[in-house]
């Protein structure tokens, strides 16, 4: 896995119907090291999305630099992978061709890229619904597999944008606890990014809070893993992080 690295990112665009100039980010810079997994909070407009969008090469800077690993970002690439908040997944393929289709497009011979679809399926204990189609699954097993079919194509990094939001609380707290289980056992370089500060915080080793485009903090979360909501969600020092944090976003 590789590092992301963000130096005095912006980004400003025309609004026709205000008809003038918009600034959705005015100077970011921020440093996701190898392996490390780095959750994103902040109100809605700060510019979370937009930022994700830009590093996956979606949308281009306006100013600043977007690198992997030392190379340059300059627009979309398998070096980056995306999980979305919809499932984004293809209807009239099945669960394994839906996790083997990056390999496939890497020019993989089907036996191999079965081979690791099965590989990550089994990593996210979806082995038995590999023949199934996605209308076949509840929305938290769609959720796990878009994720490990992001997993599959192995990306540098790993970009999540609120990939949880349309699933119920239980179902939620499950998937949390299967990423932090897959991050561990793979360690990708993941930004994730969330309006849930209790998420943010579950899932990561920093949680870095944006404001009116740009970063206002970067907060440490040095609580020991595996992590799971039975033994955090009383833990002391898990309600003084998410306290810190959710402070820090009101402050904006």
């Amino acid at each position: 896995m590789k590092s992301l690295t963000i130096r005095n990112l912006a980004k400003t665009y025309f609004d026709p119907f205000a008809g003038s100039q918009v600034t959705a980010i005015r100077d970011i810079s921020l440093t996701v090291d190898a392996g490390d997994f780095v959750s994103v909070v902040g109100p809605s407009g700060c510019g979370k999305t937009t930022m994700l969008n830009m590093i996956a090469g979606f949308l281009p800077a306006t100013g600043g630099q977007i690198q992997v690993d030392g190379r340059a970002v300059s627009g979309p690439g398998p070096d980056r992978g995306v999980v979305f908040q919809s499932f984004a997944l293809f209807p009239w393929r099945t669960v394994l061709d839906n996790v083997a289709f990056g390999p496939k497009m890497r020019g993989m011979p089907k036996a191999r890229r079965h081979e690791i679809a099965r590989e990550y399926l089994a990593l996210a204990g979806l082995s038995h619904a590999a023949e199934r189609y996605p209308n076949e699954l509840s929305g938290g097993m769609q959720q796990r597999v878009g994720v490990v079919r992001a997993l599959a194509n192995e990306p540098d990094v790993l970009l999540m944008d609120e990939p949880f939001a349309s699933v119920d609380a239980q179902t939620r707290m499950t998937l949390q606890e299967e990423l932090t289980r897959i991050w561990q056992d793979r360690r990708p370089t993941v930004l994730f990014i969330t309006h849930d500060v209790a998420e943010a915080v579950f899932l990561a080793n920093r949680v870095v809070v944006l404001s009116k485009g740009t970063v206002l903090s970067d907060v440490p979360v040095p609580l020991a893993r595996p992590r799971a909501w039975s033994s955090l969600i009383e833990d002391d020092h898990f309600k003084a992080l998410s306290a810190q944090v959710l402070q820090l976003v009101r402050s904006t």
